[in-house]
């Protein structure tokens, strides 16, 4: 994960523009009513020296009640214009901001899960949501505030040039070099921002993967070398943000100093000026108000450029993730879901999980006849549970091709495909949502009547006896409830929708063998007419086939009913008859 040095800070803010199109008007009215604000501001000392020079001296004083009334109306329209700006900037990037984070959300949803076995969860919620907070931070405020800062320095000290030249030259003279210092320090603080966004997704997987396996740090006792491993990390960004505020603190001393040396060479070079006649009273009071007026940007450009190296660092870590290409797409030219009964083969399939990787699968041939329900079988690391997520696409096949009642899976779309295969995966997850919603995941219209059958089928009889019933809500994946019952769930889930094609891996395996048992039954009957693929990794879970698929180092070995198998193959007798480990637990 390395910073994306190209184009700059206006190349990656280019990059969102269609997004923020929307906003745009918005967002240029905000930038109009805050650079009016900074003319409002500059207009106010202009209008002292004209009040100093010329309106003191009126007898009667109208003249100054006038100019005060002029102030007083300055500074109402300078508040009402920062006022307007912030209503035309705030509510617009906002929307902006919940836009970007959809958008990321919906590429998640959308890649593969190739993608997601090899990035941190903590990393992809920093950019989904700390990344683009800094962003739309620096757009509704950072930014504007950038350019009116320039403007209001530019007007400065223009107007500190009509009033003295000398005095103008004396203070540029002090103040370009602290500009040229806050703009070579965006290198250095480009680099410790990423570290430090980066570092602070690390610390969040971390959170979350200790938070995930609280229960096998506790089992284990290894809370003490978790901590050690967290305050590692954390002490490391530590030091990195004490690197940015080092490097900071440098900027800020010299962009405050310079300054208001700036003002006292001034000041002392505009006494003999007034001395010597050649500055008035009212033009050396406007001319220190101005400069007063411009060394509060001066000071706050150092600020506003590094909130722009974090906005730029933000902006490349959010398209790093969006740029991300899905190589599984729907076909540009779907056809219309087949008819047919379920009908599933695999025609010399090659798989690696990795191009440059060597194959999982290598010339896999399997057929699954309509109706049928076969169980698959192999010592671990055969390839089972590979061949199981190419029926769904959850990946695709490298080489050959998988098909459902004659058509290749990769010409439907992938909510066709899905619409057509249902899953239940060894690992079930669940969603912190009610039992209901958990059920009818892949089938939200179902009526109640089709959930209490699923429930059944799948012996998940414990929920009516949670608090709720289903609509007790669950904790975070489920985790209050057990290996056992989450399966139970996971289980009806995938059988709610009586797909076409259903793909179990190891859906039993945290069932004790009298409930397993149970379920067996009921599956078979429930699962007539629906052709299943069974991933088996322990000896009983084979009594839900018809027929039995030896899986061996990547290929079909063997294909028949258990009782010839068991007669007539070594390999297959040795795996039934051994019990191997592998089988008796979960992968």
């Amino acid at each position: 994960m390395t910073d994306n040095p190209g184009g700059g800070l206006l190349g990656s803010v280019r990059r969102l523009f269609p997004y923020a199109r929307p906003i745009l008007p918005f967002w240029i009215l905000g930038l109009t009513m805050a650079g009016l604000a900074s003319l409002v501001g500059l207009a106010i000392p202009q209008v002292l020296q004209r009040i100093v020079n010329g309106s003191l001296g009126s007898p009667d004083g109208s003249a100054l009640w006038w100019g005060v009334g002029v102030v007083a109306g300055l500074g109402v329209l300078e508040a009402a214009l920062i006022t307007a700006r912030r209503r035309f900037v705030l509510t617009p990037s906002t929307r902006l901001e919940s836009t970007l984070r959809v958008r990321l959300y919906e590429h998640l949803l959308d890649l593969p899960p190739a993608f997601h076995d090899h990035w941190p969860g903590g990393q992809l919620l920093a950019r989904s949501i700390g990344d683009i907070r800094v962003f739309r931070r620096w757009l509704s405020f950072g930014a504007i505030m950038l350019m009116v800062n320039t403007l209001t320095i530019a007007v400065g000290i223009a107007l500190m040039v009509s009033v003295s030249w000398p005095l103008a030259v004396i203070f540029a003279v002090f103040t370009i070099p602290a500009f040229v210092v806050s703009v070579r320090s965006r290198a250095r603080l480009r680099g410790l921002s990423r570290r430090s966004q980066d570092q602070s997704g690390d610390l969040s997987a971390l959170i979350e993967e200790s938070v995930h396996g609280i229960r096998v740090l506790k089992a284990f006792g290894r809370e003490l070398e978790a901590l050690a491993d967290f305050s590692e990390q954390a002490e490391d960004l530590r030091d990195t943000e004490l690197g940015k505020a080092r490097e900071r603190a440098l900027v800020t001393l010299v962009m405050t100093s310079l300054p208001e040396v700036a003002l006292a060479a001034s000041l002392v070079v505009g006494a003999f000026q007034f001395a010597a006649g050649n500055l008035t009273t009212g033009g050396l009071l406007a001319f220190f108000a101005t400069a007063a007026i411009v060394s509060g940007p001066l000071e706050r450009l150092s600020e506003q450029f590094m909130m722009s190296v974090q906005a730029k660092t933000a902006i490349d870590r959010y398209l790093e993730v969006l740029d991300i290409e899905n190589e599984l797409t729907d076909p540009d030219d779907p056809i219309a879901v087949p008819e047919g009964s379920g009908r599933v083969e695999l025609r010399n399939v090659v798989f690696a999980y990795h191009p440059t990787g060597s194959p999982v699968l290598d010339g896999v041939e399997l057929v699954l006849e309509p109706g049928e329900t076969l169980a698959l079988v192999g010592l671990t690391g055969s390839g089972k549970s590979t061949i199981a997520q190419l029926i769904p696409r959850l990946y695709d096949v490298s080489a050959g091709a998988v098909e459902i009642d004659g058509v290749d899976v990769r010409r439907l779309t992938r909510q066709q495909l899905r619409g057509l295969v249902g899953v239940a995966f060894e690992e079930p997850v669940l969603f912190s949502a009610s039992v209901r919603e958990n059920v009818a995941l892949g089938r939200p219209d179902a009526h109640e009547a089709a959930i209490r059958e699923a429930l059944e089928v799948a012996h998940a009889d414990f929920v009516d006896g949670l608090p709720d019933g289903l609509d007790t809500v669950i904790g975070e994946e489920g985790l209050s409830l057990s290996g056992g019952q989450r399966q139970r769930l996971s289980l009806a889930r995938a059988i709610l929708g009586r797909p076409r094609v259903l793909v179990l891996d190891d859906p039993l395996s945290a069932l004790d063998v009298r409930t397993e048992a149970r379920v067996t039954e009921r599956l078979r009957e429930y699962l007539a007419g629906t052709t299943t693929l069974v991933v088996a990794h322990r000896p009983s879970t084979v009594a839900l086939g018809d027929r039995v698929a030896v899986v061996h180092d990547g290929r079909i070995a063997a294909v028949g009913e258990h009782r010839a198998l068991l007669a007539t193959n070594p390999l297959y007798r040795s795996i039934i008859t051994t019990h191997d480990p592998e089988l008796e637990t979960a992968r």
